[in-house]
Parts: C-alpha cells; structure tokens; sequence
C-alpha cells in the first residue's frame, strides 16, 4: 500500500501477508466465477439452460478465497448455489456450463444439472437442493478426516435461511462436542428466498450470534473482500487441521440477481441493490491490486484471458451432443442399476 513521507509517496511492494502471487489468483478466480455465471444467465435467455440456476452474482468473493486456501483433499459442500465454489475448486467453467445445458461433455454429462453439481476428483462433495442438508453429512467427511488423521478439513457453504432450520443446530452441536475439523461458512445475502433473514430471525447475525451457543467464537467477515475471506479461511483451516475443532463464519455479502432466474427481486427496497454494488467485490478487489502497485493493465490481461476462456468453453458446449439414454438409469442407485427393484 501507499506510504506517505515528508516529500513523496513512496509504494509498499511488500504485499505483506498475502503475496502479489496469491492476490491476482484470488481476483482471476473472481473473474471465472462473474463471467461464467454471467454467460450462463445470457444461455438461459437464449433458451440454452433449461429450468432455473441460482447465480452467485455479488458473492464471487467468498468462494474464490476459499477455494484459494483450501488443500487438495480439502472437501466443499455447497447449496444450490454452488458454481461458484465448484469453480473455485479448479472445475472448469467447459464442465459447468455443459452441465448446466445438458450437454455429454458436462461435469455429470447433463444429468445433475445447476443443482447438483459434483466433482469427487476436484473435492467437490455436491451441491445441495435441501435447505441445510448437506450440515450432517459436512460433519461425517470431517469425522471420517479426523478418525483417519489425514489433516483435511470439510467446509460446508450455506445461506442465512439456513440458520434457522434444525440441522444447521444439530450439526453445530456435533462438531463442536466431537472437535471435527468442519468449517461452516454462512454467505449471508441478507435474503433467504423472498424474505429478509432480518424479519424472521431474533438476532441481528443468523449464524455468528448463535456461535456461543456451541461454545465457538463469534466470526462476522466482510463477504466482500476477498483478503479479509481468505485470512479468516486460513485461521479456521490452522485451527481445524490442529485439532481443536470447528469454526463458524458468517460472511456479510450480497446478491447481485434474484433468488433464482424466476425471480425479479422486487421485494427489495429502492436503492439497496445500488448501494451494494458500489461494494461490489470484484471493484474493490481491482482497487486492492492497484494500491499495492499492480498495473492495470495486469489486471486488464487477466479479465481478457478469462473472457477468451468463456468464449471457447461456452462454444465447445453448444458443439456437444446431447448426453446418449444408455446412461439414463446408471449412477442412480448404488449398484449402477435399477433392475433390482423389479
């Protein structure tokens, strides 16, 4: 950052914790994550994407400092709204988009479509439909970590709404009574659905005030900046991977679209959605970069090369075929098959 003397500015290159290196990682992941989810809302208005996706417009800063600290062998669970983290786990954005098209060359070969995606060899444990199901089962990945000592840490992203429904509690309690290595992560966008979490929650942070519930510490993170994200990510990661249990995050973001793509989002009042944007994350990010002395033009190069990526990936999909019916009834049950039930 800037240092200012008697007579001059002099710039700070040092980048102090983080590192030049990891910064433009963290602003290229946010650039995937807007640019891919943005050419997937132009799909579906071009009649591509069928059905409705929950985009994550707004909220590329979490993911990407996540995704950036967390290990191979390191497991994501994600909600509904999960392209963001299953981008930011290295899946590329050919894979989603082809999943969310229902295209053979899809991350699941089209048939787990926007909710479902899921990426094993990535650590991508699934995307999930159902309000706070994935909690428990974040908790057995990390029971599993912990009974076989392998120093991997499971993370499970949800949402404010989430706060309020019984296996977020009853995971909470869990983890912290067996000391798993599970970090739970509330990307609060101040909506659940249509509703404000304000107006049907009896405390002002859903996640972080019900911390010392479980005997865990109150976090509350700007949701917006990615350093911040990435630093609360690695103290949570230290603190899982030393065996002393769990961590709950609340990061405070925003979303820049509806619920989902049916949505208008007229619930919201005049003008909030202006002002969240002058926060928008990936502004503040390139403000960030420059103030530690990186050339625009660095910057510039990294958001051209990854619309050249979207540009190919997005026709490489649109040149797959349709997914072939002989794999319609195979990874449906757990022996590949359905013949058993008749």
């Amino acid at each position: 950052m800037a240092k200012k003397t008697a007579e001059t500015t002099v710039l700070d290159r040092s980048n102090d914790d983080i590192g030049e290196a990891v910064r433009l990682e963290l602003y290229r992941k946010q650039q995937v994550i807007r640019q891919a989810e943005q050419r997937a809302y132009d799909l579906f208005l071009q009649n591509l994407v069928k059905g409705t996706s929950h985009l994550s417009l707004g909220q590329e800063a979490i993911a990407a400092a996540f995704g950036t600290a967390m290990k191979p062998g390191d497991l994501s669970f994600c909600t509904y709204r999960g392209h963001a983290h299953t981008l930011a786990r290295g899946v590329s954005v050919e894979k989603m988009l082809g999943e969310l098209m229902q295209r053979d060359n899809g991350l699941m070969r089209g048939k787990g479509g926007s909710m479902h995606l899921t990426s094993v060899e990535h650590g991508v444990m699934g995307s999930y439909a159902i309000i706070g199901a994935h909690l428990p089962i974040a908790c057995g990945a990390a029971l599993t970590a912990q009974y076989k000592g392998t120093g991997d840490v499971a993370v499970c992203f949800f949402g404010d709404g989430t706060t309020n429904i019984g296996a977020f509690h009853e995971a909470l309690n869990f983890a912290a009574i067996w000391k798993l290595p599970v970090v739970f992560v509330c990307e609060n966008n101040l909506y659940m659905e249509y509703t404000a979490i304000h107006e049907v929650t009896a405390v002002k942070h859903p996640a972080a005030d019900r911390a010392a519930a479980y005997g865990l510490e109150r976090i509350v993170v700007d949701g917006n900046d990615a350093d911040a994200v990435y630093r609360t990510a690695q103290t949570a990661f230290a603190k899982a991977r030393a065996g002393d249990g769990p961590s709950l995050i609340e990061c405070l973001t925003y979303r820049h679209s509806g619920h989902s793509r049916a949505d208008p989002a007229k619930y919201r009042p005049e003008g909030e959605l202006e002002r969240w944007k002058e926060r928008d994350p990936i502004k503040v990010y390139r403000e960030r970069l420059k103030s530690f002395g990186i050339a625009e033009s660095v910057m510039t190069n990294i958001d051209q090369e990854v619309a050249r990526m979207v540009d190919a990936a997005t026709e490489a999909c649109k040149a797959a075929p349709m997914p072939p019916e002989d794999i319609l009834f195979t990874d449906v049950y757990a022996d590949g098959g359905w013949a058993w039930r008749n």
